[in-house]
């Protein structure tokens, strides 16, 4: 009778401090869904936290990608801010070097930049993207393998001079 009293009040204390289902809450620590295999080689999973919220004005997605996987060109018709939150990633705009961003880096792309960003070849990578959801991303070309083996190569190299 003792331990049913003290379970019945363990309980009852439990259900006060119980989440408000009134509130919208997200995570962003779920893995998010798997992305369609288009405009990106290799594996990514995509965790849309804030989407379309047209009062606050833009989006935040997380985004996750396997080792040797890599989004093709594109641009947005925004400003897009990315935060390197586990890992490494390669990240390039049109015209200029590639370099490699870590956990913590924080860069913006300026709006209608071509560029692409992706996992290195040897770490996942996990993200924040915050961008307008005004326009859909505009794809604008295919980053081939050959190519990103090319910048894996050429900055392992000057990765291990620094």
């Amino acid at each position: 009778m003792k331990y049913s009293i003290f379970a019945l009040s363990i309980l009852t204390s439990l259900s006060v401090f119980s989440q408000n289902s009134e509130y919208k809450l997200s995570s962003y620590l779920t893995e998010g869904t798997k992305a369609p295999n288009t405009h990106y080689l290799g594996e990514a999973w995509l965790n849309a936290i804030i989407h379309d919220d047209t009062d606050l004005g833009y989006n935040i997605t997380k985004a996750t990608f396997k080792a040797n996987s890599t989004l093709d060109w594109h641009k947005h018709s925004s400003a897009q801010v990315l935060i390197i939150v586990d890992g490494e990633a390669y990240y390039q705009e049109s015209g200029k070097e590639p370099l490699i961003l870590k956990e913590g880096d924080v860069i913006k792309c300026e709006k209608n930049i071509e560029h692409w960003h992706s996992s290195t070849k040897f770490s996942d990578v996990t993200y924040l993207a915050l961008y307008s959801g005004e326009q859909p991303t505009t794809w604008t070309e295919v980053l081939s393998q050959e190519y990103y083996d090319e910048v894996a190569e050429k900055l392992k190299i000057t990765h291990k001079d620094n």
